[in-house]
């Protein structure tokens, strides 16, 4: 197996542009390739996975605590593939407050021991690259930067510019360049790039990537200058949760799920079933609904018209159902939903209003210190996560946490969040479930204690 991360030296710098074309090009060239994405965002892998047919992994230094366990989430897909490609988060050294190593690409290339494919943008600029370069380089001397990939460049002249200044100036290899193309650009919304499964020619673009990538980028001297190394995954043994079945919603409303998190409570036994809040009219039987991130704005005419689920969903809870929500799905719980000053009634367990603001209301990593107890632990327990959202949730209802964001070692800002109701629990909290051993075993436990009463 051979591992490469591509990450840039900024945002919008065109690595997930790059990152695609590459999928497609080793595809095309026969290998089993395995895709990643450094940090929390759930579009960038749905990307990786329509092209790889492979579900994409996130690889989160905030979201999982435990080193070993991230080596291991990495490995466990890793040991089945001919190469494995990470996608970097932002610029390479950025991270979560100021340190290069915490968060960062290039803190999770050095701990998985993973060279660096650097993505710099040559827009109106030659020599100038070089210093970027070069900074680049010195910055980290632990890390391992493979060589560089030029992007946005005019002109096979504007290239040689570039190609000659780094080579001169630098100890870097250019492995090549993409030709600035508005056309390979992939449409964006509030929250990045639109889903996948709302484009209907996204695999044209990213073929039309490949093919360029692979008349101007030396793809066999990048395959090349990878070690092959031999990847070692033991997987654990989990206990039997057999008799508990999960209902998530999964359409173009709902679908911010880590597929770890899917998989995750299929090794407990747990069977999965999907359903469609936009378009279904019968909730299925579940022990535990889940209610995943999304864009339920977007179709939040769609969500309020599906009046039977709205009403069953209501229920379930009346009724006692676990039910778990997360952003989007913490929205749809809600009495409405207000979209460019049109109200749209939505499942009303809890009587709160969410309104669609002009920016980012919150956005980050957090954790929230639990002060009852729920479905996801007793009060007192931490619940890290990551916010990221446009809306506002008003609400007179109780708050179940307080939330916390540090930085640097600094607490930068608290507030309140989580709303729980019976056996109810939502938030603006995006959750991964192997932050920390035990998480989803004890959610499994809650859930089997109820039914058996």
């Amino acid at each position: 197996m051979k591992k490469i991360m591509v990450a840039g030296t900024s945002s919008g710098s065109g690595k997930t542009t790059i990152t695609l074309g590459l999928l497609k090009a080793l595809i095309d060239r026969g290998l089993k390739v395995q895709p990643y994405k450094v940090g929390p965002d759930y579009v960038d892998t749905e990307y990786h996975t329509r092209v790889t047919e492979l579900a994409s992994r996130n690889l989160d230094m905030f979201l999982v605590q435990e080193k070993e366990t991230l080596n291991q989430l990495f490995k466990k897909e890793a040991h089945l593939a001919d190469i494995a490609v990470i996608e970097g988060v932002m610029g390479l050294f950025d991270g979560f407050g100021i340190s290069k190593d915490y968060c960062s690409s290039a803190g999770v290339a050095k701990q998985l021991a993973c060279p660096v494919l650097l993505v710099v943008d040559g827009k109106s600029a030659s020599t100038s690259v070089a210093a970027v370069v070069k900074g680049f380089l010195e910055f980290d001397s632990d890390l391992d930067i493979l060589g560089v990939i030029v992007n946005n460049v005019a002109s096979l002249n504007h290239y040689q510019l570039i190609k000659t200044a780094i080579e001169t100036y630098t100890t870097a290899k250019v492995f090549g360049y993409l030709k600035k193309d508005t056309s390979l650009s992939l449409p964006s919304r509030q929250l990045g790039l639109v889903p996948d499964r709302e484009l209907a020619d996204v695999l044209d673009k990213i073929s039309l990537v490949a093919t360029r990538l692979e008349e101007t980028v030396d793809l066999d001297g990048i395959l090349d200058s990878l070690q092959d190394e031999v990847v070692i995954y033991e997987e654990p043994i989990y206990p039997d949760f057999s008799e508990i079945t999960v209902a998530y919603a999964n359409d173009a409303a709902f679908h911010f799920y880590y597929p770890d998190n899917l998989e995750l409570l299929k090794k407990y036994g747990v069977k999965l079933r999907e359903f469609s809040p936009l378009k279904d009219i019968t909730l299925p039987e579940a022990d535990l609904y889940y209610l995943g991130g999304g864009y339920p704005e977007e179709f939040a005419k769609e969500l309020a018209d599906n009046q039977a689920i709205r009403e069953q969903l209501l229920k379930k809870h009346e009724a006692g159902a676990f039910i778990l929500a997360e952003c989007g799905g913490l929205m749809y719980l809600g009495r409405s939903l207000e979209v460019a000053e049109k109200s749209y009634p939505m499942v009303g367990v809890f009587d709160g209003i969410s309104h669609m603001t002009d920016r980012l209301k919150r956005f980050g990593y957090c954790y929230g210190v639990l002060e009852e107890d729920t479905l996801l632990g007793q009060t007192g327990d931490k619940l890290y996560g990551h916010e990221f959202h446009h809306s506002v949730f008003e609400t007179s209802e109780p708050t179940s946490m307080e939330m916390i964001k540090k930085r640097d070692n600094q607490q930068i800002a608290t507030w309140r969040g989580g709303y729980h109701k019976k056996n109810t629990f939502a938030s603006y909290l995006h959750l991964h479930f192997y932050q920390q051993p035990y998480f989803v075993e004890n959610m499994l436990q809650t859930i089997q204690k109820e039914r058996k009463q």
